[in-house]
């Protein structure tokens, strides 16, 4: 290390050789790692212990000194006042300037939506944390108090829970921490940037909190991750979930949370209004991000982006051009965009004094140390006072023996400052009791008086009994903390504001282009070969080529951006979009499907529709008799699956399959002659796709379900020998009249 040489400095002032100062005009010769530990390392422990890293009660210093100046002006109750006099207030115990202290007050309100668990209330603009433009107003113009949940942050403060120190000027004191009755440094956001290490402790909620603190208390052991979903922020959106990365949080506090913005499609409009963005972000940063996307051409799907936020809260709102599919284009911004952004978690606390990264665990667990700790101390508080009224009523009580006693001695009595020991020798009595007796006015030395006061002995004996004996046990304690946080989840907490997101889909650049849209028509054969040709030319086409021995059994007019499911014999559904097979002509034989959907060697196809929209139900009748009814949404998925299994039960062999958009009436054939009329909507939908069904067609021995077709009026001469009020039922045989020659599916 470089060393300055010692110079000498000639004073050549003669007039101040009277004034020489030791040292004066000499340069030292320091090492400069020894300078910045003198002076530096004083200012990096002052902001990472003053300044930017939250204690157990979930506060940093001037959170704690703001709240607290805001408590003492009994701003617990009542109407709001001028934010302009808390500031002012609060400066008794924060001297950093008013700005700072009003842009901490913006933060805690409940205005700014900047927590989840506001612990200000506000009147006025407080500006928005989701808007980087909307201001706040200043203080003179805006208004606040403390929110209702603040006191849970201040219960029982005056009762030696936590320590007290002298402020900057020793005029007044102030809390090291708070008593908070839940734990608050895990129920909002909390970041701050100390000097070589960081904060940023992602919010919960309240209810699974609570409940996870609970349950951790009963159980030391606790996998936290049973009660604890997943973070949840003030600003809504999805959470994606990663149960590795949460676990990780969960242990260790480091790792990193994926939020989604939430969105509507308004199909009248033909637009995405976007109304809740990750807490990360703001509604500016995503319009330009877009903007910028737009110009360089990768994104060409909008006719117009503009921000629609109002009094009712935030909204983007984005223009799509015609026929864009809004979910595939939100997918594709969401890789591009902040409109998916990562909460990145360094859960860094103080506690006691030292800076420590811990895991959610072990944050709760340090929470309930603290909260015992305030709970003993707040239990010697209550019974040393009551200790001390008990030892009072027991001199009042001797007093009781001979009141005319006590008032001829104090009668009797020249000097004032022998009444006290006059009492004392007279009554067998201390001090502090003399002081007590000495002290009651002449109206209240009757026998009511005394007999009133001493009448609380025994229930004092009986409470300091009770408060000694919590003292005395941790499972009372924790008792105690368990009965407050379930009072706290039952008063303040509310539903998910973030909903969890256990499956989506991702943006893949490979597929990103826009599917065309154009009407198509699907060939479908008896063998298994899917034809696809574009509507528009089909008049110029010939008859439709198949194999020997194949036939066309099936023809959809549809949209080149439809699905298709393709349903086999081992219970497994394959899907597909029509755009996936390409254009062919009618002289062709198309495409064979289940080579295309790489099915197994030995899965035969036995049934395929084509999905405009998912809306409607799938009909699976089964050869014992049982139909089962699905909604068409149990096969619908975010992901890019091609194949799901358990696509309908597998317990009885199927007789056959339709896709239905809506009820209609339906006929079962049995394989011994009898029909049966059924109409859909006497069954009730299920979302499980493998669903056994009810029994719908009563069936002889040896006699199986074979068939169904749709009812067409007048297939029946007498129509009501075919339905029933009644299921399941056995049906009816047809007689000459009736036309049965339908075609089943």
């Amino acid at each position: 290390m470089a060393r300055r040489k010692k110079e000498e400095v000639v004073n050549t002032n003669p007039l101040a050789d009277n004034v020489h100062i030791q040292g004066a005009g000499t340069v030292k010769s320091e090492n400069i790692v020894e300078t910045l530990k003198s002076n530096y390392m004083p200012y990096a422990m002052s902001v990472i212990l003053s300044r930017a890293i939250p204690e157990i009660d979930g506060f940093k210093p001037s959170h704690r000194k703001l709240l607290y100046t805001m408590y003492n002006m009994g701003l617990l109750q009542g109407k709001t006042i001028k934010s302009a006099n808390i500031v002012g207030r609060t400066m008794q115990l924060n001297p950093h300037g008013d700005a700072s202290i009003y842009e901490t007050m913006i933060r805690l309100s409940r205005g700014n939506e900047s927590l989840l668990y506001p612990y200000i209330e506000s009147k006025g603009n407080f500006g928005k944390a989701y808007s980087r433009n909307m201001m706040y107003a200043a203080s003179r113009y805006t208004e606040a108090k403390l929110a209702p949940i603040s006191k849970e942050l201040f219960e029982d403060i005056n009762k030696d829970t936590v320590d007290f120190v002298d402020n900057y000027d020793n005029t007044m004191q102030e809390p090291t921490l708070l008593p908070v009755t839940f734990p608050s440094i895990l129920a909002n956001v909390t970041t701050g940037i100390a000097v070589g290490m960081a904060s940023s402790i992602a919010s919960f909620n309240l209810g699974e909190l609570c409940e996870t603190t609970i349950a951790l208390i009963k159980n030391p052991d606790l996998d936290v991750s049973e009660t604890l979903l997943a973070p949840d922020f003030v600003g809504g959106g999805y959470v994606i979930y990663d149960k590795a990365e949460l676990d990780k949080i969960y242990r260790t506090g480091r790792g990193s949370v994926k939020v989604r913005a939430k969105y509507k499609y308004d199909k009248s409009y033909n637009c995405i209004d976007i109304t809740e963005i990750p807490p990360t972000t703001t509604s500016e940063a995503i319009i330009d991000k877009v903007v910028e996307l737009v110009k360089t051409n990768k994104v060409k799907e909008l006719n117009d982006i503009r921000d629609e936020t109002d009094l009712k809260g935030l909204r983007i709102t984005l223009d799509l051009k015609r026929g864009v599919d809004a979910d595939a284009f939100m997918t594709k911004l969401y890789k591009l965009t902040p409109l998916e952004d990562v909460f990145s978690c360094n859960f860094n606390v103080l506690i006691k004094g030292y800076p420590k990264v811990l895991g959610v665990t072990d944050i709760l667990r340090e929470w309930i140390l603290f909260r015992l700790e305030c709970i003993r101390r707040r239990t010697q508080f209550t019974l040393d006072k009551k200790a001390q009224r008990l030892h009072l009523l027991e001199g009042l009580e001797k007093i009781l023996l001979d009141i005319d006693k006590a008032i001829k001695i104090i009668r009797e009595t020249e000097s004032e400052s022998d009444v006290v020991p006059n009492l004392m020798i007279g009554f067998g009595i201390d001090k502090m009791q003399a002081e007590f007796v000495a002290e009651i006015k002449l109206r209240h030395l009757n026998r009511e008086y005394i007999l009133k006061r001493t009448k609380d002995i025994e229930n004092l004996k009986k409470e300091i009994e009770e408060l000694g004996s919590i003292l005395q046990s941790k499972n009372k304690q924790k008792k105690i903390i368990i009965r407050e946080l379930t009072e706290v989840a039952k008063k303040y907490s509310s539903e998910r504001k973030s909903e969890i997101l256990y499956e989506i889909e991702e943006y893949d650049a490979s597929v990103a282009a826009e599917i065309p849209d154009y009407p198509v028509t699907l060939f479908i054969t008896k063998e298994g070969y899917l034809n696809k040709i574009r509507t528009a030319n089909l008049r110029m086409s010939g008859e439709q080529k198949v194999k020997e021995g194949d036939r066309v059994e099936k023809i959809f007019e549809c949209s080149n951006r439809d699905e298709i499911l393709a349903f086999t014999d081992k219970a497994q559904v394959y899907k597909a979009k029509v755009d996936d097979f390409a254009d062919s002509k009618a002289s062709q034989l198309g495409t064979f499907v289940a080579s295309k959907l790489q099915m197994e060697s030995n899965e035969k196809v036995v049934y395929i529709c084509v999905i405009h929209e998912y809306k409607g139900y799938m009909i699976f009748a089964f050869e014992n008799g049982k139909v089962a009814k699905v909604d068409i949404s149990a096969y619908q998925t975010k992901t890019n699956r091609k194949k799901l299994i358990n696509a309908y039960s597998a317990k009885s062999p199927l007789s056959c399959i339709e896709y239905i958009v809506e009820d209609t009436e339906l006929v079962l054939c049995a394989s011994n002659g009898r029909m049966l009329i059924l109409n859909t909507g006497a069954l009730t939908p299920k979302s499980t796709k493998d669903t056994i069904g009810v029994s719908v067609m009563t069936l002889k021995k040896n006699s199986r379900l074979e068939s169904m077709h749709y009812y067409q009026e007048g297939e029946f001469e007498k129509a009501w020998r075919f339905r029933t009020k009644n299921l399941p039922a056995a049906g009816a045989v047809p007689g000459p009249a009736d036309n049965t020659a339908q075609l089943s599916f």
